[in-house]
């Protein structure tokens, strides 16, 4: 799990730099932003999972619950 998230995070920002500079050279711009905030948006969910797990762990080995 260690190394492919950050690849998986890693392509979501260069696809999300690749639409965004298409639309930016269409003239929609307004679109453009849109398309790098929902990528923002998914790369936080797949980290805030993470974090999670990671709270369950530390909970589970300090035997929180």
């Amino acid at each position: 799990m260690g190394v492919e998230i950050i690849f998986k995070i890693a392509a979501i920002g260069i696809l999300t730099a690749v639409v965004t500079q298409i639309l930016k050279q269409t003239g929609k711009d307004e679109i453009g932003t849109l398309a790098t905030l929902a990528g923002l948006v998914i790369v936080l969910v797949m980290v805030l999972s993470l974090i999670g797990d990671l709270f369950g762990t530390i909970k589970t080995m300090f035997d929180f619950g």
